[in-house]
């Protein structure tokens, strides 16, 4: 019995040993996450590949919501200038890859 409670002592309770998730409560980290998937038979969950935007996003939506509709036309212009400057520097970019490499710049120094 002591040896169970001591196994447990520094364990993190997961949601279902404790009847779910509760507000506030700190999210099993990711390998727990895919271990619980593998055990529970399905797929383990998709990695995420950076921070979640969806926050940011909702807020953005919200305060465009709020804006009049002069203004939102202009925020809308603008985001779009700016999706079309991105999109030129990526594709600047690419060309820049696929260009053959012309190799370093060496100029032969005559040894006297």
């Amino acid at each position: 019995m002591a040896s169970a409670r001591a196994e447990g002592a520094g364990a993190r309770p997961r949601p279902a040993e404790t009847g779910g998730e509760r507000a506030g409560s700190v999210p099993p980290r990711r390998d727990e996450a895919d271990r619980e998937a593998r055990a529970a038979g399905g797929p383990p969950p998709r990695a995420a590949l950076g921070p979640d935007l969806a926050p940011l996003l909702l807020l953005l939506e919200a305060a465009r919501a709020g804006l009049p509709r002069e203004l939102s036309a202009q925020l809308t212009a603008l985001l779009r200038e700016l999706l079309l400057t991105l999109r030129a520097l990526i594709d600047w970019y690419l060309e820049r890859l696929e260009r053959p490499d012309s190799g370093p710049a060496v100029e032969d120094i005559p040894i006297e």
